[in-house]
């Protein structure tokens, strides 16, 4: 047929976007290895491995910690169809497009959501969240989104949680841009349920969403007086097919799961707390970097989320040029900004194998070449030095 006789050639890009982000080979080839049946025992074993390499990077002792075949926002849709029913009133604090995504989900659940919003490139105000819980102590649960990838802001979680669990609220957090690429307190703050994404610092293919449960978010969830409102989602028949029962509920991504394996075999070989301090100073070295160049940051240092940062185009310079420029001359991929940041910022993501001392050397190379082109004169010797000196810190 004439549709297949061109052959297939996929060209290799240097993603420093908001993910997908680097896949290492040892990753690609641990799927590209026989697929087995979803009941086979073999696979079944090599389940039991991934959920106990999930709950180390969780850093939590929850049974019920499983990755849910699809991607990160299959994770949002399992938490708020599985904790809400019909009629409940839930929090649900925004800071960006994924905590209203997570607002707009939990209507669709049929909740009365109460919004605690911020502005975009800022986090939450505990003090806000202290209001919402005071006139709604008849709320069921709180969600709140941890590292908002559509700005950079890392939302801190202590005061937060110890405001929600005193009130009696479960605690629901979005984790797709921090889990394996920073602390997820997931037990040492008793998150009720927390969900993540494979592409992210986790740095593996798109298509699966980490999740794990507390004990009481389960006990909640087997009490329910409704079914699930989404079979497909639905942790009561999950939990039985990654327990012990084996239950069959749908045929799971063989491939994808070998994926996650081996991608959770390289954090366990680094190490969690090796992998936090890499992606914290490849963070800092760039923030450096940007700085040095005359950028200005979106976020203010306090609550820059290391695996994702968001820097403003200087006025005059067409951030969609730029992008494309980066693409089309150096096949880097960083992101756009979304909602109101829209053709105000870039994103560039240093997430897992690509958080490193190349990356950012020759994207800073890159931008500051591009911006030049673009009227914006910098010194890009400056702008390396700058980074260099923070990557050669001990």
């Amino acid at each position: 047929m004439d549709m297949v006789k061109k052959a297939r050639k996929v060209p290799e890009k240097i993603l420093l976007g908001p993910g997908p982000t680097p896949v290492e080979s040892r990753i690609l080839r641990a799927m590209a290895e026989p697929t087995l049946g979803h009941l086979d025992r073999d696979f079944i074993s090599l389940m039991d491995e991934t959920r106990d390499l999930l709950r180390f990077v969780f850093q939590t002792k929850n049974d019920l910690t499983v990755a849910m075949s699809g991607t990160g926002s299959a994770g949002m849709e399992t938490a708020c169809v599985n904790m809400i029913e019909r009629g409940d009133k839930v929090i649900v604090c925004a800071h960006g497009v994924f905590g209203t995504r997570m607002q707009d989900v939990a209507e669709r659940c049929g909740a009365e959501v109460v919004q605690v919003n911020a502005p975009m490139g800022k986090p939450v105000d505990p003090e806000d969240v202290r209001k919402a819980l005071k006139v709604h102590p008849d709320a069921k649960l709180l969600g709140i989104v941890h590292a908002e990838t559509s700005t950079g802001v890392l939302q801190p979680l202590e005061e937060i949680a110890s405001m929600v669990h005193g009130a009696g609220m479960f605690m629901v957090v979005d984790a797709v841009t921090s889990l394996g690429g920073m602390d997820v307190p997931v037990d040492r703050l008793g998150l009720d349920m927390v969900y993540s994404g494979s592409q992210k610092c986790l740095a593996c293919p798109p298509g699966l969403a980490p999740v794990t449960v507390g004990p009481k978010a389960v006990e909640h969830i087997k009490g329910r007086k409704t079914k699930v409102q989404s079979w497909y989602l639905d942790l009561t028949m999950i939990m039985r097919y990654w327990g012990q029962e084996r239950f069959y509920h749908h045929t799971a991504p063989v491939n994808m799961v070998y994926g996650l394996n081996e991608g959770l075999r390289v954090i366990a070989e680094e190490g969690l707390q090796e992998r936090f301090v890499r992606h914290r100073k490849n963070a800092s070295a760039l923030w450096a970097g940007l700085e040095a160049l005359g950028l200005e940051l979106l976020v203010e240092p306090a609550y820059r989320l290391p695996s994702l940062t968001s820097v403003k185009m200087p006025e005059g310079v067409d951030e969609a040029a730029v992008r494309r420029r980066l693409m089309d001359e150096y096949s880097i991929e960083v992101g756009s900004g979304l909602g109101d940041l829209k053709g105000k910022i870039i994103r560039i993501g240093l997430m897992g194998s690509g958080s490193n001392r190349k990356n950012i050397v020759l994207f800073l190379s890159a931008l500051g070449e591009i911006l030049s082109g673009e009227g914006f004169r910098n010194d890009v010797g400056t702008a390396l030095s700058a980074a260099l000196k923070v990557l050669e810190k001990e």
